[in-house]
């Protein structure tokens, strides 16, 4: 399109991510892969174990779902997150502690800042950004703008 301006790859990724509880997401996925890969037997040695050795793949396998689905249709976060943090916990079980303590950490955490991203929030301010505005508001109604008086004149 001739029209538009070129955007580059970083602030299109920039973009993306704003519009998504990207975070949470990834530390849910990493957390189920982390799971994943601490899962030392073969498949052979998990079909003759049964059901709970089954499990202990099935889990965080589910986990890195949620989690990339967090990623790619965020307008079910809330749905994806309860079943993330249910399945880490299931993990301590399941899994080898939830992949000796890591996969679960990423997991809770990730499943909790998924749940309590807000959409439609204001982008936080710094801290020495509020305080230059307000020292240039205190510098304001030290030369007496009218503008800031409820009178309209100087106070």
């Amino acid at each position: 399109m001739p029209g538009r301006p070129r955007q580059g790859l970083r602030p299109a990724f920039r973009g993306w991510r704003a519009g998504r509880p990207f975070w949470g997401g990834l530390l849910l996925t990493l957390g189920g892969a982390e799971i994943l890969f601490t899962e030392k037997a073969s498949l052979k040695v998990v079909m003759h174990i049964g059901a709970q050795g089954l499990a202990g793949y099935l889990l965080p396998a589910v986990m890195v779902l949620c989690g990339l689905l967090i990623l790619f249709n965020p307008t079910q976060r809330l749905f994806y997150s309860i079943t993330g943090v249910l399945l880490t916990l299931g993990t301590w079980v399941t899994s080898n502690l939830g992949g000796f303590f890591l996969g679960l950490l990423l997991g809770v955490v990730g499943s909790c800042l998924t749940f309590g991203w807000l959409p439609d929030q204001e982008p936080r301010r710094s801290r020495r950004r509020r305080r230059r505005e307000a020292r240039a508001a205190d510098q304001l109604r030290q030369t007496g703008d009218p503008s800031l008086n409820g009178a309209g004149g100087p106070a």
